[in-house]
């Protein structure tokens, strides 16, 4: 058992100790007043009697009720001893506690400390790595224009959230995984994925503004009430409504075929959103890192080799399953009524 726990069940105990005094106190006070009320009898009757023995008789009893009130005094002073004995114990006892949990939320705050640079410092890492990969992709591009006609190229809009308040994920390494397979893909020149991170709510559209993309993808954190969860200007989380989001889509660019919510309990913002777009893919319930990782990664290598919609999410399940991750039955792909999923190609040859 913890100190801290310790001194929490010390001060409780002490407490209970403490609550007993203060109600045998209250016992021993209540009954003065029955004494002085007897003694105040006693001393009526001696007044309108003229018996000497009655006189006598009154005198004695007045005499034994102040000898009840003498010790119902002493009674009260040692209680109060006890009660001030008590009360200072719980005083030391609090005084411990609050010195463990400050002394515990310095370690957890130097652990907290370390784990935000460590993560920043990957997170510089892997953004140097993707900028090194957009990079050549780049020149191979401009080498490529002058011996053909490339074909006709979608982008991929990737955006990232990842609180500091929440629990963190590993999103850089589901962001590699998906441009690795989309570079490995038959018509990789035909996508373009481009990444933002640590979004914010207005992040959002000056990124499809600047982007136009053809697929939208939202990783991190979702919650039951069908909201995701970007950051505020401190980094903490911010919940943006499904309202928000679908307004979001109709008022986004046309050019949209797809919205991937790779983040847990977003079947709902899915759901609402084909209303306005081609197809969208969302997770009944909450969804581990590898299982994201791995589903997205493979579902846009099927993309990137031209196959359907339908297939690619396929695709993805089935690689959740050779993996042995219980996780297939998670993503659920919803398409606009009147279309059929298996016929829907986002990236054309």
């Amino acid at each position: 058992m913890s100190l801290i726990d310790s001194y929490r069940r010390t001060i409780k105990r002490k407490q209970e100790e403490l609550g007993k005094l203060r109600r045998s106190r209250a016992d021993e006070s209540g009954k003065v007043q029955k004494h002085k009320k007897k003694i105040l009898a006693a001393k009526e009757a001696i007044s309108r009697t003229k018996s000497a023995s009655t006189v006598k008789s009154k005198y004695n009893e007045i005499k034994r009720e102040e000898i009840k009130l003498v010790s119902i005094d002493k009674k009260v002073a040692e209680l109060d001893r006890k009660i001030a004995k008590v009360e200072g114990e719980i005083g030391g006892e609090e005084k411990k506690l609050n010195r463990e949990l400050e002394r515990e939320q310095k370690k957890r705050d130097a652990a907290d400390k370390k784990r935000i640079y460590e993560s920043e410092k990957y997170m510089r890492e892997v953004c140097i790595t993707l900028d090194k990969h957009d990079e050549m992709h780049q020149k191979v591009n401009i080498s490529l224009e002058e011996l053909r006609k490339l074909p006709e190229k979608i982008t991929v809009l990737f955006m990232a959230s990842n609180p500091l308040d929440a629990s963190q994920l590993r999103l850089d390494e589901e962001a590699r995984a998906i441009h690795g397979m989309i570079r490995k893909s038959e018509y990789r020149d035909s996508v373009s994925f481009e990444t933002r991170w640590a979004v914010r709510a207005l992040d959002v559209m000056q990124a499809i503004n600047e982007e136009t993309p053809a697929i939208i993808h939202f990783s991190g954190h979702g919650s039951q009430d069908d909201e995701i969860v970007f950051q505020d200007n401190q980094g903490k989380a911010k919940f943006v409504t499904k309202e928000a989001i679908v307004q979001t889509m109709i008022s986004a660019s046309d050019d949209i075929k797809l919205v991937f919510f790779n983040t847990c309990f977003s079947y709902g913002q899915a759901r609402a959103v084909v209303q306005h777009v081609d197809a969208a893919i969302g997770m009944t319930k909450s969804i581990g890192d590898e299982a994201a990782r791995v589903f997205a990664a493979q579902f846009y290598s099927a993309i990137g080799f031209g196959h359907s919609v339908r297939k690619a999410f396929e695709q993805g399940k089935s690689a959740l399953m050779l993996e042995g991750i219980p996780e297939e039955d998670t993503p659920e792909l919803y398409v606009k009524d009147g279309l059929d999923s298996n016929e829907l190609i986002i990236v054309k040859p």
